[in-house]
């Protein structure tokens, strides 16, 4: 099994209970995927900015950030890293893999900051959710998924530090 820990707490327990039960993956997989809800319109409406597109994902999805307003460190004049919400479209109806990583995406990194996010590795997060015997299409797209939300993290705290 690999190793987890370089990962934030509740993706890692996502990913443990995946590697722990892969008869079961499916099925959490589609569960995870209706959880998927799209980006609110506040965010952004169709058709959505290229700039926001996942490059080679099949599925056609988007990732949107915002950071959250931390009442606790504004208040106490604290500069950290800002906590993130992350959103996300997946054009094709059909990307049941897109919606549900999107899900778990979603549920275990928005609200953390940036530089937790930033740091995490993104290598057995695909591959342990979807199995290594997926094609390379759908496993390039999909690791491109987590990877435009580590890239959007990483600006982030680019920006904060920059500040």
């Amino acid at each position: 099994m690999a190793d987890f820990s370089r990962y934030p707490e509740k993706l890692r327990e996502v990913l443990e209970i995946f590697a722990e039960n892969p008869g079961e993956r499916n099925q959490m997989l589609i569960e995870y995927s209706d959880q998927f809800q799209g980006v609110p319109e506040r965010i952004a409406t169709r058709p959505y900015p290229q700039t926001n597109q996942v490059p080679h994902c099949e599925s056609d999805s988007y990732v949107f950030v915002e950071p959250i307003e931390d009442q606790a460190s504004a208040a106490e004049g604290v500069a950290r890293s800002p906590r993130l919400k992350f959103y996300f479209a997946v054009e094709n109806p059909f990307g049941v893999s897109a919606r549900a990583l999107s899900a778990i995406l979603d549920t275990t990194l928005s609200g953390l900051p940036a530089d937790v996010i930033a740091q995490m590795p993104i290598e057995d997060i695909v591959p342990t959710l979807f199995g290594k015997n997926i094609s390379m299409g759908k496993g390039q797209g999909l690791l491109s998924i987590a990877a435009v939300v580590k890239r959007l993290a990483q600006r982030y705290v680019n920006t904060h530090v920059n500040a």
